[in-house]
């Protein structure tokens, strides 16, 4: 090929734009509910939802979405990625209004869970697209821009759904995915064309109902021994069997001719590196907002508007960063890039153990610059390995295992992160519950929101219960960010040990080297 050659498509960068705002719609609704959890847990203005019904809300849409990525990723390459882009859209959106009229909590994880059926059409096409759309000179500026936008709709999320519920009830947040979706539709049918994997696989669907039916019993028993404690064999049950489960299914597909994921793939370093930091990454990160938008909006009292634009910085971050982490790849290599950003974003984690009730406001501003900051320059080096590891034509492989498992870390870091907040908020206010009624007793334990809602029964008493509540929340949440930080830190370790350095760091370079050891690895 002459060096002048460009094998992308004409309207690639108009492509990329349409595919984001798909993009968008997917990840917005994600990161827009945390703000809005708050909202949800009243009685009177919500659901008033359990704290493991929230963390529910947010993971049944995350474990469906992850569960079936792969099979989904299969069926875009063979049916058509223009079409199932499409089709996802159109279901998203018609799950997105059974969120917004949920009459109780169950209906609303029941029609979240749809809404990952349709993200699952979305997500995994839109980085096939791109892949095939852009030359592979182009492809790590694209896949940065790409990575701007999911970091950049992860900080959006907060700050639209905290204007929303200013104005309107709480299922606005997720009323405003409809006119997205209505967008997207239209300009993926006017300008995104259709293209296909000539090659396709067959469906795994042994495997796809082993790894949900784990990664569910997995979750369900972490979450509910964090609202309920550990003590019941329940727990316990569902835990070992889920472990059990996923085990079984890892067994399956190292023996299937047409896995729905295939681990062998994990054996390259190339590609298994980057997504153990994807994962790790996303557990922390995912954990830590579940538990900040209770912190700003209980005991910092801020509005969820005020919630959601101290996500700007964050915001900023990513806006800056991302789109130009792809050229710092080139110049210093992918693991130079990726150490950077896990140290800062270790960092912004760790730091939230000294975040208190009397923090200046500008500390946690700071804070959230540096998380995204980091996490700008994680994605792009991580996610450019990843697709260059396989074979241009099998670009959902890649875009599959990439957004499972930042999906599924990110589940099990609400899941996680959740319990450990749940668990020690219990042990430490349990001494300032003595002597409260039954029922007041009861929801303040459960939770710090149910602490509040208690607390407007109790009358002079009230503000020593918000105390304690506060004082309980924050000592919890030190424990969150603690572990948070551990599991980024050791994503530290895993980019100095195995991600390719200066001399891997291009795609062109890459891809003759990678795909034979993915050949011997078939």
């Amino acid at each position: 090929m002459e060096p002048h050659e460009n094998t992308g498509h004409p309207r690639r960068w108009a492509i990329l734009g349409v595919l984001v705002i798909s993009l968008l719609v997917v990840v917005l609704d994600n990161t827009i509910l945390n703000v809005a959890l708050r909202t949800l847990a009243d009685p009177v203005h919500g659901l008033g939802a359990s704290q493991g019904e929230l963390e529910w809300s947010i993971n049944s849409y995350t474990l469906v979405f992850a569960g079936l990525l792969f099979t989904f990723g299969v069926l875009g390459d063979r049916a058509g990625r223009k079409r199932f882009l499409m089709i996802g859209l159109v279901l998203f959106g018609l799950a997105s209004l059974l969120s917004a009229y949920a009459q109780d909590p169950a209906q609303l994880i029941g029609a979240r869970a749809l809404m990952g059926v349709g993200g699952a059409a979305i997500m995994p096409v839109t980085l096939s697209i791109i892949s095939n759309v852009f030359d592979p000179r182009e492809r790590g500026r694209a896949i940065g821009v790409w990575a701007g936008a999911v970091g950049l709709a992860v900080a959006i999320g907060p700050i639209l759904g905290g204007a929303l519920l200013e104005h309107y009830w709480w299922g606005s947040v997720f009323l405003i995915n409809v006119p997205v979706v209505v967008a997207g539709v239209v300009l993926v049918a006017v300008l995104v064309p259709e293209s296909r994997d000539p090659n396709p696989g067959r469906v795994d669907l042994l495997g796809v109902l082993l790894s949900v039916v784990g990664l569910v019993a997995l979750t369900y028993g972490i979450i509910d021994g964090g609202e309920h404690g550990f003590g019941r064999p329940l727990v316990w049950v569902s835990i070992l069997g889920g472990l059990a489960v996923l085990g079984w299914f890892i067994s399956h597909e190292l023996r299937s001719d047409h896995p729905s994921l295939d681990v062998r793939l994990f054996r390259v370093p190339r590609f298994a590196a980057p997504v153990a930091l994807v994962g790790l990454v996303f557990f922390a990160a995912m954990g830590v907002m579940f538990f900040n938008a209770f912190y700003l909006q209980l005991v910092r009292g801020y509005s969820p508007l005020e919630t959601g634009l101290l996500f700007l910085p964050f915001a900023a971050a990513q806006l800056v960063f991302a789109p130009r982490s792809a050229a710092m790849v080139r110049r210093y290599g992918g693991r130079a890039v990726a150490v950077v950003g896990l140290v800062l974003t270790a960092v912004a984690l760790g730091a939230f153990v000294f975040v208190d009730e009397v923090t200046p406001i500008w500390v946690v501003l700071v804070l959230t610059f540096l998380q995204g900051t980091g996490m700008a320059n994680i994605m792009p080096p991580a996610t450019e390995s990843i697709m260059s590891a396989l074979p241009r034509e099998k670009a959902g492989v890649g875009s599959a295992v990439s957004n499972t498992v930042r999906q599924v870390a990110g589940a099990l870091g609400v899941a996680v992160l959740g319990s450990v907040l749940s668990a020690v908020y219990r042990g430490d206010i349990a001494s300032a519950l003595a002597g409260l009624p039954g029922p007041v007793r009861d929801a303040a334990d459960e939770s710090i929101s149910g602490a509040y809602a208690a607390a407007a029964q109790l009358g002079p008493a009230a503000p020593r219960l918000i105390a304690a509540a506060n004082d309980s929340f924050v000592s919890a949440m030190h424990w969150a960010a603690g572990l948070s930080a551990v599991v980024a830190a050791l994503g530290i370790l895993i980019a100095l040990r195995w991600l390719p350095g200066r001399s891997a760091a291009g795609p062109t370079e890459a891809r003759p080297v990678v795909e034979p050891e993915l050949a011997g690895t078939a």
